[in-house]
């Protein structure tokens, strides 16, 4: 079977997951834009962090959003990719605060999106996990 249900991340869970990462994907991307085309020089690092953490936001809300099995893997990926970035920023970020002038969407584990950026890949792997059942 290919092809999942479409089902699956057209309603419930799977459509609120989807919405969620879209949300994120757009205001990492304005934030991201924003801070790039205005101050780059000012926190080169976080900024760029910031356009990798809204990359990563835009594809898991495309591979969420697809049915097929070779999006769940690739989405599985992004999840584990976006956690381990979190993780490791959130990290860095407090103990090397001089490399973040400026916030990302990842610094202090997302504290200044209410942790969700630190929640978000978790629920997605769950979701992930058990839809596959």
């Amino acid at each position: 079977m290919a092809q999942l249900k479409a089902t699956q991340t057209l309603s419930g869970p799977g459509r609120l997951l989807v919405f969620v990462y879209g949300i994120f994907a757009l205001a990492a991307t304005a934030r991201a834009g924003v801070q790039i085309a205005t101050r780059f020089e000012h926190a080169p690092v976080a900024y760029s962090l910031s356009a990798l953490a809204a990359l990563i936001y835009l594809a898991n809300t495309v591979l969420l959003a697809r049915p097929s099995r070779a999006s769940r893997r690739a989405a599985r990926v992004m999840c584990l990719v976006e956690l381990v970035g979190v993780l490791v920023v959130g990290v860095v970020s407090l103990l090397v605060p001089q490399y973040f002038p400026d916030p990302t969407v990842w610094s202090e584990f997302g504290i200044g999106y209410g942790f969700v950026p630190l929640v978000l890949p978790i629920l997605g792997l769950i979701y992930l996990r058990r839809s596959e059942r």
